[in-house]
C-alpha cells in the first residue's frame, strides 16, 4: 500500500490511464475487424479522453 499522498495519486493517475488504454485498445480492434467505423471509435476515443480530469 501507498505511503505517501503522492504516491496514492500516482496509482490512482496509472488506474485511470490503463482503463483509458484499454478502451482505446478495443476501439481500435473493432475498427481493425470492421465492426465501427475508423471516425466513431475516433469520436469515441476523444469523448473518453475529455470526459477524464487531467
Amino acid at each position: 500500500m501507498a505511503n505517501t499522498r503522492s504516491a496514492m495519486k500516482r496509482i490512482k493517475q496509472n488506474e485511470k490511464r490503463r482503463l483509458r488504454n484499454r478502451a482505446a485498445r478495443v476501439l481500435d480492434r473493432a475498427v481493425s475487424r470492421g465492426i465501427i467505423h475508423r471516425n466513431t471509435a475516433a469520436r469515441k476515443k476523444s469523448a473518453l479522453a475529455r470526459s477524464l480530469p487531467r
